[in-house]
């Protein structure tokens, strides 16, 4: 089968009304699939004022906002009669679902009932978002309502090599193959850094910036990144902290980094000047699937300190390009950045040999990968 033959509905649980890696990645796919011939419908929640406009034909679900604190995100509420009769008008010859939330549960029960073969695409680590709204408890159970929903599917896509170790590990039978991710080289590389842009911010050209890029919730660490900071404060390292990005959690991290320097919301030549303008990038996160801010900031040259966990193992090489440190050893992170901080010449060639590893990371090849699955999930369901 040709990708001009293909009929992809695509379920999204936010497609474009907040922006976030996984958004990126799925509308950069459609974006492919259509340049390649393939007819593209995407059901997804929205809202009024999206962050983005939407790659294909979006077609709003009924749905509710999300508890707990984050009613920036919405759950869908089902796929609705009338849903259901746009399915059937556009008549898709594989269904793609990108999470296994509520519409996910629908959409894969639709494609199984109308005989349509069902890929799926791993995005996030729901089951560690638990542990940091003390709901850890649930983490074994939502391993194991992960586990029993991709099992259902005919092809898992995972961005990262760890990340389909791990659902080997859980158990996970049905095939599980890798649809990596790329980077906008043209947008991120050492040429974006603006001194003038860091003195407007108050960095001084002498001064480390210690970077934090991504959406400003506790998922991603920062109660780590804040302890982590504490502890070379205490031992009088001289550094600034340079946070892009905004969230629900920005008050609670501007109070615990209160010194930090916050560049807020950055996107297109403003992002990659801001990436660019790190010394080095701090990703304590232990929730990545593949960490796309980590590809970003290695291609603009900038040394990564992470967590050693799915997405960023398989991205950083451990004294070369940065470091791996065990995910909540704040000792071992302080070293790491302080090693960095002091060692001009580190910093150089470790950014340098990030800046040539991230040269991999390119859209093209990425998404030709996910086309040729579904050419053959669509091929394989007409024999």
């Amino acid at each position: 089968m040709a990708a001009t033959d293909l009929r992809i509905a695509l379920f999204s649980g936010n497609y474009n009304y907040v922006r976030d890696g996984a958004n990126h990645a799925l509308n950069n796919l459609m974006g492919a699939a259509l340049d390649a011939g393939a007819a593209v419908r995407v059901y997804s929640p929205t809202t009024d004022k999206p962050a983005f406009e939407p790659v294909g034909d979006l077609v709003s679900v009924p749905s509710w906002k999300l508890p707990l604190g984050r009613a920036e995100y919405r759950m869908a509420k089902g796929l609705s009669p009338a849903i259901q009769q746009d399915l059937a008008r556009f008549e898709p010859n594989i269904v793609h679902v990108s999470a296994p939330d509520r519409l996910g549960h629908r959409a894969l029960q639709w494609g199984r009932k109308n005989g349509l073969p069902v890929l799926a695409s791993l995005h996030t680590r729901f089951e560690t978002y638990a542990r940091y709204y003390r709901l850890g408890f649930l983490e074994p159970l939502l391993v194991r309502m992960q586990t029993q929903f991709y099992n259902k599917v005919d092809q898992v896509m995972v961005p990262s090599p760890s990340m389909r170790a791990l659902l080997l590990e859980w158990g996970v039978k049905s095939p599980v193959d890798i649809w990596s991710r790329g980077i906008d080289h043209d947008l991120f590389n050492p040429g974006r850094r603006d001194l003038a842009w860091r003195r407007d911010l108050g960095i001084g050209d002498d001064e480390v910036a210690v970077g934090f890029l991504g959406r400003l919730v506790l998922e991603k660490g920062l109660g780590i990144f804040a302890r982590v900071v504490e502890t070379l404060r205490a031992r009088g390292v001289a550094f600034k902290v340079l946070v892009i990005g905004d969230g629900p959690a920005r008050d609670w991290f501007a109070q615990r980094v209160p010194d930090a320097v916050f560049a807020g919301f950055q996107a297109g030549d403003a992002l990659g000047r801001a990436v660019a303008g790190m010394d080095m990038f701090f990703m304590p996160s232990v929730t990545e699937t593949f960490g796309n801010v980590t590809t970003e900031a290695m291609a603009c040259g900038v040394p990564v300190v992470a967590a050693n966990a799915t997405g960023s193992v398989d991205l950083v090489q451990h004294g070369v390009t940065g470091f791996l440190v065990p995910p909540t050893d704040v000792t071992a992170y302080a070293d790491a950045l302080q090693m960095l901080i002091e060692n001009p010449e580190l910093r150089r060639s470790a950014g340098a040999a990030g800046h040539e590893a991230a040269k991999v990371y390119v859209w093209d090849r990425a998404n030709r990968t996910m086309l040729e699955a579904y050419e053959a999930l669509a091929a394989r369901s007409q024999r």
